[in-house]
């Protein structure tokens, strides 16, 4: 799995609507036919969904803007414009996209449901909405809404119930490829991971898990030695550890000294991850050269309340004993974390300084302006707190105290774009 990438940063884009349409209905021997302008297409959304054939963020290294489709202009004869087409963004699964800003979690696309990130602009409306008894020939429209646009940060944090931890060189690999039909590239010296690999361990009939292989962390790797933490990230989620140290002395390490370090480089990068469950693995016990050194930190391990299991992948020794063990311990541990939303959407940052464009057609005022405009596209107006930010905005920015030196009457229709009301002073 060459250039494996885990974190990218893309700029999406929802389409815009399209524009309401003005239009009348000519037809031989019809008199009056009246207004028949089409609205607008609603623009396309822009919608994150799971790819299970992806296993890297590979494809968003060169392209980074997405932007969905507009919508299509209204016509005449009461036809509506086409909606733009949405963006599909296609995703490993296990994804978590964050605000770039804030870096807060706006969704984790562990299944399979699609997530909507920007919507796309509503269409506007064609003057045969604005027809009434008093108001026959309606000679305006509406513009369409602009779409949403915003920057997200992708994060691939993998879903293994069990990670695999240690120093580079012990044998974590040799281990996953044992007991699983992962197949890890496996040498004689350190660093030979250099991206997370994932098998599938099954124990016995309707028991099986996940097991990740992650690169060797050394000490020093908050610092930026070695690796560093930059594959830590994908055991966020894992349910239990298995701590692999080489107990052979073959080079002239001390197991208690590479137990404990590693421990401490966990908690440097989480204390929530090294409080995870532990089995600590004793690996190439068959060439070790000095019993007293497994002995040494099987004393040590079980002191801390950790079980300890020895064993030599290369020869198969142990493993089917370890991987009961991770089976029968993840069957007390909640699921796999599913991490919750933590985005909350703030009020646009708006410049109301710009003057508004206001046209008076009968007995309605037609509003219209870019701030306006931008505004809008980001107002929920289902929501109570919004749409009374939204009014407060208006009176903020002198647009009614301007209609009403115009001459604006109760009872006249004020139209913003994909919304009317009726004025009262």
């Amino acid at each position: 799995m060459p250039n494996f990438i885990d974190t990218a940063r893309i700029t999406v884009k929802s389409g815009a609507g399209g524009n309401g349409v003005v239009s009348f209905h000519r037809e031989k021997y019809v008199a009056a036919g009246g207004p028949d302008g089409g609205d607008g297409g609603r623009g396309g959304d822009v919608i994150i969904r799971v790819d299970r054939h992806m296993s890297t963020l590979m494809d968003f290294r060169y392209k980074r803007k997405y932007v969905a489709e507009n919508g299509a202009d209204g016509q005449g004869k009461r036809c509506s414009g086409r909606d733009g087409q949405p963006l599909v963004i296609k995703v490993p699964l296990g994804t978590v996209v964050r605000d770039a800003e804030t870096r807060e979690i706006i969704c984790d696309m562990s299944g399979d449901e699609p997530f909507v990130l920007c919507r796309g602009g509503n269409g506007g409306w064609g003057n045969k909405h604005f027809a009434t008894p008093t108001r026959q020939v309606p000679r305006f429209a509406k513009a369409g809404l602009p779409g949403q646009e915003r920057s997200v940060l992708l994060e691939l944090k993998l879903l293994a119930d069990v990670g695999l931890v240690g120093f580079p060189n012990v044998g974590k690999s040799t281990l996953l490829s044992v007991v699983s039909k992962a197949q890890p590239k496996i040498a004689n010296y350190h660093f030979t991971t250099l991206y997370p690999n994932l098998g599938v361990v099954y124990v016995e009939e309707g028991v099986s898990f996940v097991l990740a292989d992650i690169p060797g962390i050394i000490e020093g790797a908050s610092e930026g030695v070695g690796l560093g933490h930059d594959f830590l990230r994908h055991v966020d989620r894992c349910r239990l550890l298995i701590h692999v140290v080489d107990v052979s002395g073959s080079e002239g390490r001390d197991p208690v000294a590479d137990f404990e370090a590693i421990n401490e480089e966990l908690k440097q990068y989480s204390p929530e991850l090294a409080s995870r469950p532990m089995l600590v693995a004793g690996n190439k016990v068959d060439i070790a050269e000095d019993r007293t050194l497994v002995e040494t930190l099987k004393a040590h391990v079980e002191a801390e309340g950790m079980p300890f299991f020895e064993l030599s992948a290369a020869a198969h020794l142990g493993t089917r004993e370890l991987m009961l063990a991770a089976a029968g311990k993840l069957r007390e541990l909640p699921p796999v974390t599913v991490y919750e939303p933590t985005y909350v959407q703030r009020p646009p940052q708006v410049d109301t300084s710009e003057p508004l464009t206001i046209t008076h057609e009968d007995d309605v005022w037609i509003v219209e302006g870019p701030w306006l405009q931008k505004t809008m596209a980001n107002v929920n107006f289902g929501d109570y707190e919004s749409r009374n930010w939204f009014d407060r905005m208006l009176r903020e920015s002198g647009l009614f105290d301007q209609l009403e030196e115009m001459g604006i009457q109760d009872g006249d229709t004020v139209s913003l774009y994909n919304l009317e009301f009726e004025y009262q002073k």
